[in-house]
């Protein structure tokens, strides 16, 4: 049977396939995030496993890992087991502040649904025009009180 060949990717194609744009792809580059294979003549090549790497990143980036964060980690992985509880505190560190955007997320969309919902009762009859949304806030007992 013969052996699988690689695909080999340009950097354009590259870009559309990971969904980052060519100087993105750079950037990472430069920051040791991402390491192309090069040809004899020097030119940048990608491989399916470059691009599920890649993915990986862009999974840990969507978490709220910074840069630095995704530098250190890269670094850390490279260096093997040895750095485990150095991941685990990374990651632990970065789930942190996860939870904190997470609940700033939640309450925002609660701000966001109880404004909607005080706009249609205004529309449709059910909140008197002169009632403030602060006071349809309190109506509802909810933990925000701001008028916005």
């Amino acid at each position: 049977m013969p052996a699988e060949i690689e695909n080999k990717y340009k950097i354009g194609d590259f870009s559309e396939i990971v969904g980052l744009n060519s100087p993105t792809l750079r950037y990472y580059e430069k920051e040791g995030l991402i390491k192309p294979n090069r040809t004899e003549s020097g030119v940048r090549y990608y491989t399916e496993q470059d691009a599920k790497w890649v993915r990986f990143l862009l999974h840990l980036k969507s978490t709220g890992m910074t840069i630095e964060q995704l530098k250190r980690y890269v670094k850390l992985r490279a260096e093997g087991d040895s750095t485990i509880n150095q991941r685990i505190e990374l990651l632990e560190e970065v789930r942190r502040n996860f939870e904190i955007q997470y609940q700033q997320l939640q309450d925002s969309w609660m701000i966001l649904n109880d404004k909607l919902d005080w706009y249609k009762g205004k529309v449709g009859g059910h909140i008197e025009d002169d009632e403030q949304f602060s006071d349809y806030l309190q109506s509802l007992n909810h933990g925000y009180l701001e008028d916005r």
